[in-house]
């Protein structure tokens, strides 16, 4: 499903001969993410490290830094900590390796260490959790209904444009669509979360807000280095930010969420 970044109307007699690839791809990764999401364990936490490491890469070539892996190590390190020694110990790892980054590869180098490395926290914890499937599946399910409710009421309605300056193709009333979507989308999963349908309801409008703070976050700095896509990695979808921007902000507050209402020691 694309990105809420991706959701602009395509003029009249736009080329689509990316399609065969998008679709490869999505055949090809979709069923390995579903596999390690429903796995969990050693699968799981091996397609963070590659999601994270390519996240850095992709990072280090947005900042021009004539050794583009330095971040993708770093964020490496982040994963490593977190294995060794759980959430806590990567969280506490990320400032002195932000600064790294920083000094070593200038300041903007050194937000992709944050940017990338909380959400990768996050990710592999929530899924650590004893409702770790739900609540990853939930996770998931909130942003892709946001994107889907999104790309389906803009394209219906149309209407004032959400941030022109950022993002054209956005709309007011897609992000109305995106959050009204996994909103209910929220409350309908409610029951594998053993949660009321209305608290469910809320927590995906909440997780809907900040999937959609991060895509236009991400939009934002695309325009400010003047690049439609963060890289390309996966053939025909462009970059791992154009495809984890939602998650990237989303997550840590699921993991927040998900600490408030079940518990869970940050240590392990």
């Amino acid at each position: 499903m694309p990105a809420l970044s991706d959701m602009t109307v395509k003029p009249a007699g736009s080329p689509w001969s990316d399609l065969w690839t998008r679709t490869a791809s999505a055949l090809v990764l979709g069923p390995v993410a579903i596999f390690c999401v429903w796995e969990g364990g050693l699968a799981w936490n091996l397609l963070l490290l590659v999601a994270m490491a390519g996240l850095g890469r992709e990072w280090g070539r947005l900042a021009k830094l004539p050794q583009p892996y330095v971040p993708a190590m770093l964020l490496g390190l982040i994963w490593l900590a977190q294995m060794l020694g759980g959430p806590l110990v990567a969280l506490l790892a990320v400032p002195p390796l932000w600064l790294f980054a920083w000094y070593w590869s200038g300041a903007f180098a050194g937000y992709g260490i944050p940017y990338a490395g909380l959400g990768g926290i996050a990710l592999i914890w929530l899924r650590q959790l004893s409702a770790g499937l739900a609540d990853t599946i939930f996770l998931i399910m909130i942003v892709w209904g946001t994107d889907i409710g999104a790309y389906m009421v803009g394209r219906l309605i149309g209407g004032p444009k959400l941030a022109p300056r950022i993002s054209p193709g956005k709309t007011w009333s897609g992000s109305a669509g995106g959050l009204l979507t996994a909103a209910v989308v929220g409350a309908l999963l409610a029951g594998s979360l053993e949660a009321s349908p209305l608290v469910a309801f809320a927590a995906g409008g909440v997780l809907s807000l900040c999937a959609q703070g991060g895509d236009l976050l991400e939009s934002a700095i695309k325009r400010k280095l003047g690049v439609k896509d963060s890289g390309r990695t996966i053939p025909g979808h462009g970059g791992l930010f154009d495809r984890l921007d939602g998650f990237l902000a989303a997550a840590p507050v699921a993991a927040v969420l998900a600490l408030c209402v079940q518990g869970g020691a940050l240590w392990r």
